[in-house]
């Protein structure tokens, strides 16, 4: 008979396993996204723009006898030169936010990504949140700059800022907000449409082109529900949550027939919030649906 040798099971070291977290997903986005060269050029514009605007709003208050308004009137022309380029600031935001998902799609290298957070969704989550915050960010410091430098501009026009007005501080702080949301509004329609050409044309289709076409529209339908409309759209709301109201009337407010919508800065937030609920939603489904 043959004995035989009793085979001896090594016991093998444990893997170390590591689990993939939301924080790392984020710092990974954090990541990419400043390793973007577009990410700085979108950046330094949109800082250029609006300091610029701003300083050159303050230098041409004189011409328009601002010392001789009320206290309240003043600070309304304060929170006006501060905001004076937002617009256009909204417009660089939108460009970013559609390119840092469309660029993905576009080299291919959103697959990687996929291939590293398998169930997609975090990652895209992660993306907007990154940007969101950049924006705001980024923008505030704008802003806040701004307004540092036309405190020292103001006074040369007979108009005094107070640093003390709580309004004027909402109004700095829902400007940057307001480029924030359209970064993510463009972010969302760039994860919906996964083109970058196309996703720019709709953001700024979205920001410039639909408040104009609306505005049209209210000068031939003078009914209610059009001045809602466009009370709602997500240009014209950003508007509001950077609006300073002086005894009741805004700078923004036009004439309207009784019963259309004008909304204050907290519905104007709630507003913008249920758009980039409806399209980010919209994008989730789209990419959890699509192939890569």
């Amino acid at each position: 008979m043959t004995a035989t040798t009793p085979t001896r099971h090594r016991d093998r070291p444990a893997r170390p396993t590591s689990k993939l977290t939301f924080g790392g997903v984020l710092r990974s986005e954090v990541i990419k996204l400043r390793t973007l060269r577009s990410t700085w050029w979108c950046l330094s514009i949109m800082v250029v723009i609006i300091v610029g605007f701003g300083a050159l709003f303050a230098l041409s208050a004189g011409l328009f006898e601002a010392g001789q308004a009320s206290t309240e009137q003043q600070q309304q022309i304060v929170a006006q030169s501060v905001s004076v380029g937002v617009v256009f600031g909204q417009l660089v935001a939108s460009i970013l936010g559609a390119l840092v998902i469309t660029g993905e799609f576009g080299t291919g290298m959103i697959r990687s990504t996929f291939s590293t957070v398998p169930k997609r969704l975090p990652a895209v989550i992660a993306k907007l949140v990154v940007i969101a915050v950049t924006l705001f960010v980024v923008s505030l410091v704008a802003l806040v700059l701004t307004l540092l430098i036309n405190s020292a501009i103001l006074p040369s026009n007979d108009i005094t800022v107070d640093f003390g007005d709580g309004a004027l501080w909402r109004s700095v702080l829902g400007a940057a907000a307001s480029i924030a949301f359209t970064g993510m509004i463009a972010f969302s329609l760039g994860a919906i449409i996964r083109n970058g050409a196309g996703a720019i044309a709709a953001s700024v289709g979205l920001v410039f082109v639909l408040p104009i076409i609306v505005q049209i529209f209210t000068a031939f339908v003078d009914a209610a529900w059009v001045y809602t409309l466009a009370e709602i759209i997500p240009p014209n709301a950003a508007a509001r949550l950077y609006d300073y109201v002086v005894s009741g009337q805004s700078a923004m407010t036009l004439p309207s027939p009784d019963g259309a919508l004008v909304l204050e800065p907290w519905s104007a937030l709630l507003v913008l919030v249920g758009w980039v609920v409806v399209l980010f939603g919209l994008a989730l489904a789209l990419v959890k649906r699509r192939d890569v």
